[in-house]
């Protein structure tokens, strides 16, 4: 059928709603995009509505109403923050530069945005102070030696602060522990001090064994002379057979009875 054929009031409706298409689509092209958002498996999304907080959605697609809703989305994968060096004083006043490294993520994503103005700085603050307190209170031999502990020490404090906005330490670990020139040379001298005072130690214990020795060989000499005649026999064999120009004359052991009984 022709259009043409067709009533002047069907024609006047074909008009007007191709006069209504256009700001249709312009309107669902930009209402869309706030009306509907997508998160992955590992967001969330905070949803405000007119200011109040109605609660945390997703993964998958989320439905919002234009112009009353707002999203926050957050992100629940581990995050690691590089804590700057710090200028500390151990317990034993020595200076030495700290730094650390932070794992953390997010439990509560409500909370994370509720209760806290920004959760990555505030986190990475009171990592800051909390390094600087806590080897403030160790001494130096404990910092270089025993740094698994004083990693579990920072996690737990930071932990238990940070806990209130939703967010769960998992891990602290202190990189690097830089210490004055003078410090390093007083260090290696101590070292090298240790090491000849172990040393002098093993050489008198080789030398009381030794004695104790000398001692147990001359008691059983002196209940049993034949032993020195064959301790002799055996010296004598014993020179012989290096190549050598040395001349010696065996000599009876009956002679020196005399000078073995006093």
């Amino acid at each position: 059928m022709d259009q043409s054929q067709l009533p002047p009031i069907v024609h006047s409706l074909l008009s007007a709603g191709a006069v209504l298409i256009v700001p249709l689509f312009i309107v669902l092209f930009v209402l869309l995009p706030q009306a509907v958002r997508i998160t992955r498996e590992y967001e969330r999304g905070v949803i405000f509505r007119l200011g109040k907080l109605v609660g945390a959605r997703g993964p998958g697609l989320i439905f919002l109403w234009p112009f009353i809703d707002r999203m926050v989305k957050m992100d629940l994968r581990v995050v690691t923050i590089d804590v700057p060096k710090q200028e500390i004083m151990t317990k034993d006043n020595v200076p030495a530069t700290v730094d650390a490294v932070i794992y953390f993520r997010i439990e509560d994503p409500i909370a994370a945005v509720v209760k806290v103005e920004n959760y990555f700085r505030a986190t990475s603050l009171i990592a800051q102070t909390t390094l600087r307190s806590v080897l403030g209170q160790s001494a130096l031999d404990e910092l270089l030696s025993q740094r698994d502990v004083i990693n579990l020490k920072l996690q737990e404090i930071i932990d238990k602060q940070t806990g209130p906005w939703g967010i769960k330490v998992t891990s602290v670990e202190t990189r690097e522990v830089s210490l004055p020139d003078s410090m390093k040379r007083a260090m290696a001298k101590q070292a090298e001090a240790e090491r000849e005072r172990r040393a002098k130690i093993v050489n008198a214990q080789g030398e009381f064994e030794a004695a104790e020795k000398m001692v147990q060989a001359a008691g059983l000499i002196a209940k049993e002379p034949i032993a020195l005649q064959l301790r002799y026999l055996q010296t004598m064999r014993e020179m012989a057979s290096e190549h050598n120009t040395t001349t010696f004359l065996p000599l009876p052991i009956d002679l020196f009875s005399a000078f073995l009984k006093k």
